[in-house]
């Protein structure tokens, strides 16, 4: 089973990537200025790995309740199940981000946010959490 790892954003969206070895690997994340080009990205993206589910980051607030983050995540989500029509799972993906970034700080790296590094990382945090998670249920 291929799966495309999505960590939403306005500006950017990082995009990871796992196959049946079960490894999520992150990948350049939909930077584009429109949002149509951000969609277009995702789409070639599903294309050319053959992606078969999608798993997004679910920002749910810090005491497990929803917000306005999620709900801007629903609108989204919803775009991508009339877009592509593939199965779509929500991930809590509570400090993923902020994980990616201690991590960073901590090898002293300073990537730019404009450049989706950070998404893209935080989108295979959330997508290596789902296939762990899988795993340990199956």
């Amino acid at each position: 089973m291929n799966y495309l790892g999505i960590d939403w954003g306005e500006k950017r969206i990082g995009l990871a990537f796992a196959d049946e070895v079960g490894i999520a690997m992150p990948l350049p994340a939909a930077v584009a200025a429109s949002k149509k080009e951000r969609m277009r990205h995702i789409e070639t993206i599903l294309n050319e790995r053959k992606a078969e589910e999608l798993v997004v980051g679910y920002p749910l607030n810090m005491n497990g309740t929803v917000g306005f983050k999620a709900r801007e995540v629903d609108e989204f989500i919803g775009e991508l199940e009339k877009r592509f029509r593939l199965p779509i799972h929500r991930i809590d993906e509570r400090l993923s981000s902020h994980s990616v970034e201690q991590g960073l700080k901590g090898q002293k790296k300073k990537p730019s946010r404009q450049s989706g590094e950070i998404d893209s990382r935080a989108a295979a945090l959330i997508l290596q959490d789902f296939i762990e998670e899988r795993n340990l249920n199956s």
